[in-house]
Formats: structure tokens, sequence, C-alpha cells
């Protein structure tokens, strides 16, 4: 069986003001709302999510003690104008590089803004990017498993995408996996992947090298990857 990307969560202990700080630099809006819970939708139906996580130990980029794990490229016309009013509503400037400048939002988590030119005034989300030691394997998995193809592979990293939505694998040196539920060694995100049918969903996973967490809620089912991220399989509600 094969899976569908439905979407990234993002960990934060207030995410009201995380939603809040992406909603105003993205020009996205409220797809759902829960306690402990707000999902974000752009235009183009991609989806961002934020997870309550009340015990969260904000990443130290660009070190591995502390690791990003993942962090999100997103697209705009004016990419140094965009960093200043990201600054302005909280964010930290971190790094620039020739078209881009690497950002930590409110929470702590990098993020890139990247020059593209004709994109805005809405930021488009161009790729979810996941940190590991296996670029090309980890890129493989998740090809195999949410039904995309691998359009990109070399030496510093992969993609993979399919259905307009793009997942990009940062080869890091000294790669440091999450520990969850550790909170010392936190996700810091997840993938949240749709599947018609959990158990199918399961075999398939753990066929293509995942492996299941057993103490989780029988309406999803969580996973690590090959390179220990963790993420979930649902079925729509």
């Amino acid at each position: 069986m094969t899976g569908q990307l439905e979407l990234v969560a993002i960990d934060a202990p207030d995410i009201r003001k995380l939603a809040d700080f992406y909603a105003a630099l993205t020009g996205w809006t409220i797809a759902h709302e829960e306690p402990d819970w707000i999902a974000l939708r752009a235009s183009d139906g991609q989806e961002v999510a934020f997870q309550l996580a009340p015990d969260h130990v904000p990443p130290k980029w660009p070190g591995q003690e502390q690791p990003q794990q993942l962090h999100l490229d997103l697209l705009v016309d004016g990419y140094q104008a965009a960093a200043e009013r990201a600054v302005g509503l909280g964010a930290t400037r971190l790094a620039d590089g020739p078209t881009w400048v690497t950002l930590a939002d409110p929470a702590g988590h990098p993020f890139d803004l990247c020059q593209r030119d004709g994109v805005g005034p809405e930021l488009a989300l161009f790729a979810v990017t996941i940190d590991t030691d296996d670029a090309a394997g980890l890129a493989r998995f998740y090809a195999d498993l949410m039904g995309m193809e691998i359009t990109y592979e070399g030496p510093e990293g992969a993609m993979a995408a399919g259905y307009g939505k793009s997942v990009m694998f940062q080869q890091v040196a000294g790669y440091t996996p999450p520990r969850w539920p550790d909170p010392q060694a936190p996700q810091q995100a997840h993938l949240d992947i749709l599947v018609e049918d959990l158990d199918a969903g399961e075999r398939r996973a753990v066929e293509l090298g995942a492996r299941r967490f057993e103490d989780t809620p029988p309406s999803f089912y969580v996973f690590a990857d090959p390179s220990g991220h963790p993420f979930c399989l649902t079925v729509e509600s």
C-alpha cells in the first residue's frame, strides 16, 4: 500500500504564537484548530501544522547537540524584504546565503526564505527538508512509502516529489537522530502520511525499513523512519 503526504507538524510550546507568526509571514489561512493542534493551509492546498509540546527543547542551529532535524524551505520574490518582515514578526536571523536567508522562528525552528521570481505576495512551501546521514536512502524510503519519485540525488542531498509536494533530504555530517519521546532529544517535527488502511500501511512501512512505536493511539500509528525521525500513518476521518 502506498500512502500520501498529508502535512508536516512542527512542535512548539505555544502553538497560537507560532501559527500567528507563520500566518502573518506567509499569508496562509487556518484550516483546522484544536487546543493542541493548529493547521495552516496555503492556496495550493499544502498544509503546515503546529503541535503542542509543553516541554519542547528548541534546536540550536547549526550544530548537532540540539539539531534542527527538519526545516521548511519557503519561496518568495524579494527574500531580503521578507526576511526583514520575519524579524519584525519575531524571527531571528541566523545566516545569509547567495539567494536565501536562514532564520529561526519564535519557537527556535530554523527555516529558509528562498528567492523565486514571481512568487508572492503569499509565500510558497517549496519543500520540507529532513536531516539524515543517508539522504539517498531516506529519499528512497519516503518516495516508496508516499508514492513519490526521486527528482534529484547528489552529494549534498536528495529530493522526492509528487502530487504538488516535495520533500528534501539533507546529508548531515555527524547526524544526531531524535530519541522520541525523550524531550531531551526531541523530534522537532514530523510528517503525517495518509493511508487507506492502517494495518496494510504498517506492513508496507515496516517492509521498507520503518519501526513502529507500540504505545500509540489506535487511531493512528507512529513509526521511526530509517534515520530515526518519527512519522505518523493516519486515515482520513
